[in-house]
């Protein structure tokens, strides 16, 4: 028989499983769901794939989009033809059912991993339907890597070896089996109308391809998709796949990968502003010609913090991703926290479009603390479909609501009312980065370039919008290398980034700008060349559009009205100070301690009001100089409410209540208080956009400086014009004195720059002594922002040799340079190559790095850690009044496990290595709960833990209170 008479009903043996119920008893064919995934391919293409991404797959392949199309559908329902081998009998019962000529041609045969039997069998099939042969680029060979991807890695191919002829034959199965998957391959291709063959396929389109296979078979995988499905056997292929291609739409809609363009809104709705400050206007006037002209390209705004960059980026996304061909929104951002201010803005910037049919997620690894996702993100995943050596799981996500958006039945944290979910699919871990709009840590974003699992689907995900790259100067070299190869691959790929910034050396932002373009096909050589071309004006914006590299700048007329009106002038203190721990609360403090000069500078505040922060540089310290300032300043009344302590060790649920208090009292709308202290860490410039008074700093470098500085009268300029009703008149002391920060200096008796030891993990110290070598100037600096800033940072930040640094400080400078080189060395080890170093498509999977090693930051992860409190005679529990009982049982409730995280806190690992890592048998499976570390307290005597030289205790104020014996003493 042909095709056309296989496609009919009893045309094909239907025998072989591709997917089973062992609860139920249920079998579903191996040919049904290889036609599933092709229609579900298809309805991707036509609805998830964007036109930047179809033009680079049509053009990888060297056809018509619509030949495309098909073969893609064609490579893809050909995903799993590596089930009709010796996987079918993994299971007894299915097993059973495959007739008795094809149960006994089995001689030989032996046990493959299913995705390296579909390689290894469609070389030669691909081959015979005339796919070129002829190495690793060749198509019949690319073409099988796609197909044999489709569970995250790309496998060697030895065409000679493990992939000829007569190596298939013998361990998968003998002629029957060898006829049946041509049969199966053939009535594929025919249904799917591929009968174009792709005269090469380039690496960009194999990497999209992929990514889309993975996509298109998690969909089909999910037992709500094919289990009704095995009621209605009784119908030949063809039919199948008419109604396969009908259902998929529905899928499709179900999952919210559906791309939708943003309905044009007026500026001052989306935004909530009356209209756009000098560098929007630029970017609204400018951006359009040169994008609509030239395409994808990248962009470049430098402007100082406060100074409205987030909304100068989304209107450039929009700009940029009409002129690309792009939907969507990825917003990278360097913390947790940060990601969850973002995704507020980007909650209100979406929710301003609406009705708008598009899902928003949130993507980190605590996003279960944000009002964003339900708990049903929290709920352990379903049991395993198939069995035997296929890990590929079933998605079942149980009964979800149909339709675009679903509500949350509560308020947000703040009470601001009812937020939207994706749909439950699209609330998996590494799915969520499929939605058209998401926030999420950068770190998500870099294990693309990594040679992890499911990259491909990670750049899949990221290719077809425009990437927001956020924070850029908080990213170190260890992280900045892996993000340059990400720019690399984005470049390739055409797909427009936006990268911001405060404090960026321009050496850093040409190294960023090269990597996008050589990835778009430029040499960097030609590049080099042209270096003052690529030079961002501070504060504006720059962009270099992917075709032609060509560059274009804000015009200077823009540039001075923009940092006229966002001109701040502050006094910059420089106070020297003697390092010394409290100790304990009663000890006397010594003038010209580093307590003293904080008490003294936050008496006023005390006694006639204002709002004040004090930047710690250790969590240590914080805790020092909370209780410190409880009993020494001259607080009128109790300080109770008007000092707050926020660090990072606090637990998860009373961080995230600090936090929102915080950016709500020193918000742009208030209402503010009349007194606030908050004793906070490097928390400040990572996580909160707020306005204060006043601010002190331990020693840092110059570029966090800055970043504190822009705290100060932050909103000022904007209260100027139109003052919320909660916002009230500076205190008057404060208005005469202007806004001014006291950077404190410590140093030894020498009067030269000591830095205390536990400081080496906060800041290189090269970025500290000269930071304090610039300060050192008697008096007091007058600093000017914007106008000051980037001469700062390239002074700090220069490659060669200061002339005026002294012996000490130049030597401390090349021990910086050689720092971070032998970061980015180290960084180099895991990278993936670039995509025109690319042969096989395994060279993306040369080292066996899973997603739990990956680093893409240059220290160890952290340990997390929970405290527990055993009360006599009663189960332990999460709070030491006793009314949070420990969550056990076979069957854990999502609202119990988030309760369990919410009171866990991050440590460094190298705190908890002597610990005895025991949980709750029903915590042992869970990935979230499994790797906590129990700190076991008594509530009727408090007292450390004792691991190793670490003593860890939890307190109800302070957060976790951490000591260290020195070494060689326990």
């Amino acid at each position: 028989m042909g095709v056309v008479e296989e496609s009919r009903l009893g045309g094909l043996d239907l025998c072989l499983w591709g997917k089973f119920c062992k609860r139920h008893g249920v079998v579903y064919p191996l040919l049904f769901h290889m036609l599933d995934v092709a229609a579900l391919t298809g309805e991707l293409w036509d609805r998830m794939l964007v036109p930047a991404q179809r033009e680079q797959i049509t053009s990888g392949l060297g056809l018509s989009e619509g030949e495309a199309r098909g073969v893609l559908m064609f490579v893809a329902g050909l995903h799993d033809l590596g089930k009709a081998s010796r996987f079918q009998a993994c299971e007894p019962l299915p097993w059973a059912r495959v007739g008795d000529a094809l149960r006994a041609d089995t001689r030989g045969w032996r046990l493959v991993r299913h995705e390296r039997a579909s390689l290894h069998a469609l070389v030669g099939i691909l081959a015979g339907m005339g796919y070129p042969l002829e190495g690793d680029v060749s198509p019949a060979v690319r073409m099988a890597q796609v197909a044999g991807g489709h569970h995250g890695r790309f496998l060697q191919l030895d065409v000679r070896g493990a992939a000829s002829a007569a190596r298939v034959r013998a361990e998968l199965g003998g002629l029957l089996w060898h006829q049946l998957r041509l049969r199966y391959a053939a009535q594929v291709r025919h249904l799917t109308g591929a009968q174009a063959v792709p005269a090469r396929v380039s690496v960009t389109a194999a990497v999209l391809m992929t990514g889309v296979v993975m996509v298109a078979d998690r969909l089909a995988s999910q037992r709500r998709v094919w289990r009704p499905r095995t009621d209605l056997l009784a119908y030949g292929t063809a039919e199948h796949f008419t109604w396969a291609c009908w259902m998929a739409r529905q899928t499709v809609d179900q999952s919210q990968l559906a791309r939708f363009r943003l309905p044009p809104r007026p500026f001052a709705d989306v935004h909530a502003l009356p209209g756009p400050n000098a560098l929007q206007a630029s970017v609204l006037d400018q951006l359009p010609t040169a994008a609509g002209a030239r395409g994808a390209g990248i962009m470049l705004v430098a402007d100082g913090t406060g100074a409205g960059k987030t909304v100068s980026a989304l209107e450039a996304a929009r700009i940029l991703n009409q002129a690309s061909g792009t939907e969507g929104v990825c917003w990278l951002l360097p913390t947790t926290a940060t990601a969850d201010a973002a995704y507020d803005s980007l909650y209100a910037y979406v929710g301003a479009h609406r009705p708008f049919p598009a899902a928003l997620t949130l993507v980190h690894n605590h996003s279960y603390l944000n009002a964003a996702y339900s708990d049903q993100m929290l709920a352990p995943g379903d049991a395993a479909s198939c069995t035997g050596d296929d890990p590929h799981f079933d998605e079942d996500e149980g009964e979800e609501e149909d339709g675009w958006l679903a509500a949350a039945d509560h308020e947000d944290a703040d009470g601001r009312g009812r937020r939207w979910l994706p749909d439950g699919w699209l609330r998996g871990w590494d799915r969520a980065l499929l939605a058209q709009f998401t926030v999420t840590t950068i770190d998500q974003a870099l294990m693309a370039a990594l040679p992890v699992r499911h990259n491909a689907l990670r750049m899949l995900a990221f290719s077809g919008r425009c990437v927001i790259v956020d924070e850029a100067h908080a990213v170190t070299p260890f992280t900045r290398r892996i993000l340059v190869r990400l720019l690399h691959w984005l470049g390739a790929l055409r797909t427009p980034v936006i990268v911001l910034s405060a404090t960026l050396p321009g050496q850093v932002v040409r190294e960023l700008l090269y990597a996008y373009l050589t990835g778009a096909g430029h040499r960097r050589r030609e590049l080099l060349a042209h270096a003052d071309d690529f030079t961002v004006p501070y504060p504006g914006w720059l962009f270099a559009d992917a075709a032609t590299a060509r560059t274009t700048v804000i015009t200077p007329p823009a540039r001075t009205a923009h940092a006229a009106a966002q001109q701040r002038t502050l006094t910059l203190q420089q106070r020297p100070v003697h390092y010394r721990p409290l100790e304990h609360p009663g000890r006397r403090i010594k003038a010209g301690e580093r307590l003293a000069r904080i008490t003294t500078a936050l008496n006023p505040v005390a006694r006639m009001g204002g709002c004040a922060v004090i930047a710690c540089a250790t969590v240590a310290h914080a805790q020092d100089t909370y209780r410190h300032l409880q009993q020494a300043l001259d607080w009128p009344g109790t300080a109770a409410d008007d000092l707050v302590l926020l660090h990072a060790r606090l637990p998860a649920h009373r961080r995230e209540r600090i936090l929102t208090r915080i950016r709500t009292q020193l918000g742009p709308t208030g209402p503010r208080p009349h007194r606030l202290v908050l004793v906070t860490t490097s928390l400040l410039e990572l996580s909160l956009n707020i306005d204060a008074d006043l601010m002190v700093s331990d020693l840092t470098s110059l570029a966090r400086l800055i970043q504190r500085a822009g705290r100060l009268w932050r909103f000022e300029q904007a209260w100027q014009h139109q003052r919320p009703p909660g916002i009230p008149q500076r205190p008057a002391w404060i208005r005469t004195r202007g806004p001014r920060l006291a950077v404190l200096h410590p140093v030894g008796p020498d009067r030269t720059t000591l830095l205390p030891v536990a400081w080496a993990a906060t800041d290189a110290p090269y970025l500290q002594h000269a930071t304090a070598h610039l300060l050192a100037t008697p008096g007091q600096h007058r600093l000017t922002l914007p106008e000051h800033t980037q001469h700062l940072v390239e002074l700090i930040h220069q490659s060669g040799e200061p002339a005026t640094w002294s012996p000490r400080l130049a030597a401390l400078h090349s021990e910086h340079l050689a720092a971070e080189r032998g970061e980015q060395h180290s960084s180099n080890v895991h990278l993936i190559p670039p995509h025109d170093r690319v042969a096989s498509l395994a060279d993306l999977h040369r080292q066996p790095l899973t997603a739990a090693h990956a680093a893409t930051r240059p220290h160890d992860r952290p340990a997390r850690v929970l405290a527990l409190y055993q009360h006599p005679g009663q189960p332990a529990t999460l709070d030491a009044a006793g009314h949070l009982p420990l969550p056990q049982g076979p069957h854990l409730r999502p609202a119990d496990i988030r309760t369990v995280l919410e009171h866990t806190l991050p440590v460094p690992s190298a705190w908890v290595a002597a610990a005895r890592r025991h949980v709750p048998d029903a915590w042992q499976h869970h990935p979230l709960l499994a790797d906590l570390v129990l700190l076991p307290h008594d509530p009727t005597r408090p007292q450390p833990v004792q691991l190793g030289r670490h003593q860890l205790y939890l307190d109800d104020e302070l957060g976790l209170i951490h000591h260290e014996a020195p070494h060689g003493t326990t």
